[in-house]
């Protein structure tokens, strides 16, 4: 099993909108923060799916968070 970074944005309306940096192109969102897991997680596995049918080499996860501290 591999795992690959995701990046949760929320929204002005309240949902999340998130993304796989290490996949192009692989997005979705949720109305909630556990939905837009659950729609990325799907997105992945499809896009790793369409990626091997078309003989595409899958990406290995290299992404990476790392937070800095500012003052406010």
């Amino acid at each position: 099993m591999t795992e690959y970074p995701i990046v949760l944005e929320a929204e002005d309306d309240g949902r999340y909108s998130v993304s796989a940096p290490d996949l192009p192109g692989c997005v979705s969102w949720g109305a909630t923060r556990e939905e837009a897991i659950e729609h990325i997680r799907e997105a992945i596995e499809l896009w790793i799916e369409s990626a091997k049918a078309d003989g595409e080499e899958i990406p290995n996860p290299g992404s990476s968070v790392a937070y800095v501290e500012v003052a406010s």
